[in-house]
């Protein structure tokens, strides 16, 4: 008796939880470019991160994190040609998972983030792919150097949030690309470690 009425308790349970589960709401956010609408957005700190890779080696493709940047979006919906980001991310955000590596990456022979505590990336130009792609060219500064960078970006999703989260407008992208760190004064270890790094970024912004 005892297993039964834990079992039909569990079963209950189940049902309840189901039923909170069907009441919950779908996710605001689209892959619908209609839902996205010109004007000036702010980055979305917490959701937004550059992830890098690179090879060791040729035995392993490691990857690390750069997280919390700030910046604006200034979106054109009559002319998306004419829209511009600017983002700005600080090298102490940098992680790889392994501490002594990322000492390392502070030093000199890498970011040297005491003299340069930033990395900035400003658009030059934006061409728009389809319904909901676009190539971004820019300026990309890193440890005081800049060089031109292209990158391949895709709408991941657009909408509003629920009023109780702000009810504000908010847009969602994918981008990928990738730099040499040599031409960013960054050699130490090549060719043994790759000097090619593969960027991907997830980018989110919220309507000012």
């Amino acid at each position: 008796m005892r297993t039964f009425l834990i079992s039909a308790a569990a079963l209950a349970a189940l049902a309840g939880g189901s039923a909170l589960v069907a009441q919950m709401p779908s996710p605001p956010g689209t892959k619908d470019a209609a839902k996205v609408t010109g004007g000036t957005y702010g980055i979305d700190g917490g959701h937004t991160q550059v992830v890098f890779a690179w090879d060791h080696m040729g035995f392993t493709n490691n990857m690390g994190t750069i997280a919390e940047p700030t910046g604006t979006l200034v979106l054109d919906k009559a002319n998306p040609a004419a829209s511009k980001v600017s983002v700005e991310f600080k090298i102490a955000n940098l992680r790889t998972g392994v501490a002594k590596l990322d000492e390392h990456l502070m030093k000199a022979d890498f970011f040297d983030a005491e003299k340069f505590p930033t990395a900035t990336f400003e658009s030059t130009s934006v061409k728009p792919d389809g319904p909901t792609g676009a190539e971004i060219s820019g300026n990309l500064t890193i440890k005081g150097v800049t060089k031109p960078v292209t990158l391949d970006a895709e709408l991941y999703g657009a909408g509003t949030t629920p009023a109780m989260m702000g009810g504000k407008e908010n847009v969602g992208f994918v981008a990928t690309g990738s730099i040499k760190r040599s031409d960013f004064n960054m050699s130490y270890g090549v060719p043994m470690v790759g000097d090619v790094i593969e960027l991907k970024i997830i980018a989110g912004f919220q309507k000012q």
